[in-house]
């Protein structure tokens, strides 16, 4: 035993060596992209980038090291000034980023978890999330013996929310080649010291989905179960110093709403009250597209229908009706066919009774 032990919902300890490995499969060929045009650009290749939008956990310069090929890195030693964190900070979140292993300066004596060891870091190090980076192109059982082959605890191994979730496969590329992570992140929803949400990680690496939603159980943390606790709805995006050589590049975000501050529309979130003035605001938009509402044909019984399915109440309903009780005595059998379309969409959803087709 390593970490916490199994228990009564969670059949393998954290960093069980026990838990099977992750089955390999190889990624299609690296294809390099740009950011789309609404993304907030962390690093573009550029020195003058990665001064501007990077630091240490102090607020101060960053300490990691750029090189002009168009990637930042840590190196080995201790010698960065710990991790590295970027002076923006947000929350729920699309985010990209790309890594890589010099084959050369990876540590095969120190054990797996040197072996070119960093994280990604949402809302920080101390009350944040890690997708785990580390090489780790070979560790499946069944590729034991392979050469560059490397045992490793499941839920430490690259691509893994570590100490909690194994990558569902392993897509790495072999050291040398740049590694990608697309993630979608959906931090923790409190309500005071009430917890409503876990949140969630969507990781894709190299292209291949390996965490599918998972909803968090806790902070990162190193071989304990830490639970999760409230914090800051923004913090910055933190790269870990691991004491190895890692490179990074074409580092991208994207800010996303959160679900939960959706008060109109969502089965989860969504406010009665807010959801009703939405409502009644659409209908006086849509009330005030009629030419006139006093006409009796089919295209304006059908655009007061569809006003009076957001908002069946004042003038709204009293044209409505007014416009229906003129066309029974006034539409012939297609027009009644045509306006009962739309009336019966309203009928089954309980807008109008059954006595309202034409």
């Amino acid at each position: 035993m390593y970490g916490d032990t199994p228990d009564e919902k969670h059949a393998w300890a954290v960093h069980d060596w026990n838990r099977p490995k992750p089955v390999k499969v190889e990624p299609a060929p690296y294809v390099k992209t740009s950011a789309p045009s609404d993304a907030v650009v962390l690093f573009d290749g550029t020195r003058e980038s990665f001064e501007r939008n990077w630091r240490d956990a102090k607020g101060g310069k960053p300490g990691w090291s750029y090189s002009d090929e168009g990637y930042f890195y840590c190196v080995p030693g201790g010698k960065n000034g710990g991790s590295l964190y970027s002076r923006e900070e947000f929350g729920d979140c699309q985010l990209h980023i790309e890594y890589r292993h010099d084959p050369a300066a990876i540590f095969s004596d120190k054990g797996p978890q040197m072996r070119g060891n960093s994280g990604v870091f949402l809302m920080g190090t101390s009350t944040g999330h890690e997708v785990q980076i580390l090489e780790s192109y070979f560790t499946s059982r069944e590729l034991e013996g392979k050469e560059g082959f490397v045992d490793n605890y499941a839920d430490g191994q690259a691509g893994s929310i570590y100490a909690e979730a194994p990558p569902l496969v392993n897509p790495q590329r072999r050291p040398g080649e740049w590694q990608v992570y697309d993630i979608v992140f959906h931090q923790p929803v409190w309500d005071g010291d009430r917890l409503v949400h876990p949140g969630s990680l969507t990781v894709f690496f190299n292209g291949v989905l390996v965490q599918d939603h998972w909803e968090m159980e806790g902070i990162t943390t190193h071989c304990r179960r830490k639970p999760l606790v409230p914090h800051a709805k923004k913090g910055p995006l933190g790269l870990q110093d691991h004491g190895c050589l890692v490179q990074f590049r074409n580092i991208w975000y994207r800010p996303l709403a959160s679900r939960w501050d959706n008060k109109t529309h969502s089965s989860m979130s969504a406010d009665p009250v807010a959801v009703m003035a939405l409502r009644r605001e659409t209908a006086a938009r849509l009330y005030a597209k009629i030419p006139d509402p006093a006409v009796v044909d089919v295209p304006t019984l059908k655009a007061l229908a569809e006003v009076i399915s957001y908002a069946n109440e004042g003038k709204y309903k009293a044209s409505f009706d007014a416009c229906l009780a003129a066309a029974r005595g006034k539409f012939g059998e297609k027009e009644r066919a045509d306006a009962n379309k739309a009336i019966d969409v309203l009928v089954r959803n309980g807008v109008l009774p059954e006595s309202a087709r034409l």
